[in-house]
């Protein structure tokens, strides 16, 4: 399925995303990568690249892409080699960063994921090691800027994709994959309000068949909403300048969340800009192929290997398998209440529906739940055997989540929940509703079925609610045939 045109032309997004990597220290010194610190507090000589200091490789960020490559399906490259990528901004101490051009460690790979109900692959080009830089600091200072050089030196993994995604939705959808898969498997915390994982988006458009548009880089994206609406803003303001007969020229611009627009910054640099050159200071980085095997056998269970085992274990749609594997916890409380509560497909509904929605209501990481996946399975056993109503278990559920009591048995009788099964009590009330509605009776029986449903209402109401609604049409039935 070809994405649609806007206003005849064919959006093109590629993405480049700056991982930062949950390393207790920096690429190549032992300063802390704690968030947080005072300003420049946590930038040693290595990172502030005093005369003399030389740089050493930090093996845990070699651990971190071998991982990232094994999850994409990747190449992992035996050896890669570091260079300089050579710029003057004030928040860069050493006039260059340390990053991989030619031979990257992590090359090729994908990215799959669903846009309703659509598959979509995105093609990796590449993941490479580099040091991130400082950060230039405006809005504390009046008429002049500070530096702060904290992250220099932090460990990212930058991941480059081909410019395969074809509208802006598409794009924030592998970027929640991603973001999904690199937390998944412990490489990064995703934080990114703290910028542990910021998206630039290179965005063009061009007419169908054309070659591919000039493309702007939209800087450091820092939340999923503000993704969405800056390429929509760019897509939108590229389309009006192509129509008003001007050429787009390569850029790097920025979002301002504020008015919804986004701003040229600079002219976009191309690699030559950048005179790259091998970093003298470091030999060839080596990976052992057995390190790599023993890494494969550490990293668990994959996402899309969990949602195609809920799929096929448990019978789930794949909707639901992939809403379920968007975190390693969210997951884990599913299977922990489908298996106790044996009723997969009815969890599956709880986690996705009353649960999400009370989370999200709250703001709350489902680790944070104060009902446990042993509760709900109680509830839901509760269900199946017609103890409560569905109606009657939300009420539970509510009280559950208030903190109101923590065993499910106790607060059906304590809250009058418990459904009355007894045959007998319920088809003398219904004889009695028989009796009292003689007009629904016979609007029923010529034909009339929202006279059977308002015959329905008043049995529940005389029962105030306990009676099993199933059943209360199963002997209503019986009685009018």
């Amino acid at each position: 399925m070809s994405a649609p045109l806007i206003h005849g032309y064919e959006v093109v997004i590629g993405f480049e995303t700056h991982t930062q990597l949950a390393t207790r220290s920096k690429i190549f010194s032992r300063a802390s990568t704690a968030f947080g610190a005072e300003p420049n507090t946590q930038a040693c000589a290595v990172d502030l690249a005093l005369p003399g200091t030389l740089p050493v490789m930090n093996r845990e960020a070699v651990q971190c892409a071998i991982k990232l490559g094994l999850a994409l399906g990747s190449h992992i490259a035996l050896e890669s080699i570091f260079a300089r990528k050579n710029y003057f901004y004030p928040d860069l101490p050493k006039g260059y960063q340390i990053s991989q051009f030619e031979i990257p460690v992590v090359q090729g790979g994908e990215v799959s994921f669903l846009l309703g109900d659509e598959q979509k692959t995105v093609r990796l080009v590449r993941a490479h090691l580099e040091e991130d830089a400082g950060k230039s600091l405006h809005e504390d200072f009046i008429g002049q800027s500070g530096i702060d050089l904290n992250r220099a030196g932090t460990p990212l993994l930058e991941i480059v994709t081909e410019p395969d995604m074809r509208s802006s939705a598409e794009a924030v959808a592998y970027a929640r994959e991603l973001h999904k898969l690199v937390t998944w498997i412990g490489i990064c915390d995703g934080n990114m309000q703290e910028g542990s994982f910021r998206c630039d988006a290179n965005v063009s458009v061009r007419k169908p068949g054309a070659p591919l548009g000039t493309r702007r880089e939209i800087k450091n994206l820092n939340s999923f909403r503000n993704m969405q609406q800056a390429m929509d803003y760019e897509i939108r303001w590229q389309i009006e300048e192509l129509e008003d007969g001007r050429a787009i020229e390569q850029a790097t611009v920025l979002f301002n969340p504020d008015t919804g627009e986004t701003r040229a910054m600079r002219s976009k640099e191309d690699s030559a800009d950048y005179r790259y050159f091998p970093d003298p200071d470091l030999p060839p980085l080596v990976i052992a192929p057995e390190w790599i095997e023993a890494t494969r056998t550490t990293m668990g269970e994959l996402p899309r290997a969990m949602a195609a085992r809920f799929v096929g274990g448990y019978g789930l749609p794949e909707y639901d398998a992939a809403i379920l594997t968007q975190s390693k916890a969210m997951a884990a409380y599913f299977e922990e209440a489908a298996k106790a509560s044996e009723q997969p497909k009815l969890a599956s509904n709880w986690v996705m529906g009353e649960l999400a929605r009370r989370l999200n209501a709250q703001e709350q990481d489902i680790h944070q739940s104060p009902v446990s996946a042993q509760q709900l399975a109680q509830l839901i056993k509760r269900i199946v055997d017609a103890t409560i109503s569905n109606n009657a278990a939300r009420q539970v559920f509510e009280a559950l989540w208030s903190g109101a009591g923590s065993e499910v048995d106790a607060l059906i009788d304590s809250l009058g929940l418990r459904q009355m099964n007894d045959s007998g009590a319920l088809e003398k009330i219904i004889d009695d509703v028989i009796a009292a509605n003689a007009d629904n009776v016979a609007q029923f029986r010529a034909g009339k079925d929202k006279a059977f449903n308002a015959l329905v209402g008043q049995v529940m109401k005389a029962s105030k609610g306990k009676a099993n609604p199933q059943q209360v049409n199963d002997l209503l039935r019986q009685r009018l045939a």
